[in-house]
């Protein structure tokens, strides 16, 4: 919509909210603008809710039809979205948002036990833990504490808020830190831990046992069973700590 110059036709409509005339053109053929005619409005749709600028206009109360930039909440071209702290803000809350959405991860249902489940997501938390850390190792210092944390379109409280405050991913780091202590804690409770190494001391008998049955079959030499006694330990142990590392 665009403002009738003088001498021009203008909208024959008032604003809802201060009473004022429109002073728009009026559509073709017609005694009202787009905005004053809904059925006839030719205007392009707006943009989904989510990504639509929430500022309002002042006469109308119509909700703005421009779209926001990511993690904005207002407009660059009329609602105070252009300014170098306003876009610094929305990338930070972009950033956040893309690290809620990193961090969360959705599967289809799978049979397991409570004692694999928990060990699991020890496992997969302690992979969180370190991958967030190295997050927080790549930031600023000045970025950990300090930053942007709340603005404000209109009003007598308008503007920026500027206060110490955790940065998304330190808030992260240290949510995941407390999420592992507090799931190795129940593993704990729950004798998880000592059924773990019962399981281990059970599965070690059992390859002692097939070993024996597996040399005495190859009816071996006195040297070369003492050899294969020294030998298949040591690649055994070998291969144990192989698996515990990855």
């Amino acid at each position: 919509m665009t403002h009738a110059n003088r001498g021009e036709p203008r909208c024959t409509a008032t604003w809802p909210i201060t009473g004022r005339a429109c002073k728009h053109r009026p559509r073709p053929g017609a005694d009202t603008c787009d905005a004053h005619d809904p059925a006839g409005d030719r205007r392009p749709p707006p943009p989904p809710d989510e990504e639509r600028c929430t500022a309002t206009n002042r006469e109308s109360g119509e909700r703005c039809r421009l779209r926001h930039p990511p993690g904005g909440r207002v407009c660059v071209q009329f609602h105070g979205g252009a300014p170098a702290h306003i876009r610094k803000a929305a990338a930070a809350r972009a950033r956040e948002q893309e690290a809620m959405r990193m961090a969360a991860t959705y599967g289809l249902p799978i049979e397991i036990t409570p004692e694999q489940a928990i060990l699991e997501e020890i496992h997969r938390t302690a992979g969180h833990v370190a991958w967030l850390e190295q997050q927080v190792r790549d930031l600023d210092p000045d970025d950990l504490i300090w930053g942007v944390t709340k603005v404000k379109e209109g009003g007598d409280d308008r503007g920026t808020t500027q206060e110490a405050a955790a940065n998304i991913w330190l808030r992260l780091y240290q949510q995941e830190r407390a999420h592992l202590a507090k799931i190795c804690a129940d593993a704990i409770r729950n004798g998880i831990a000592d059924r773990q190494v019962r399981l281990a001391e059970q599965q070690g008998v059992m390859v002692a046992k097939a070993l024996k049955a597996i040399l005495d079959g190859l009816e071996l030499t006195a040297a070369q069973k003492a050899l294969a006694l020294k030998v298949v330990p040591e690649q055994l142990r070998a291969l144990q700590a192989t698996a515990l590392t990855n």
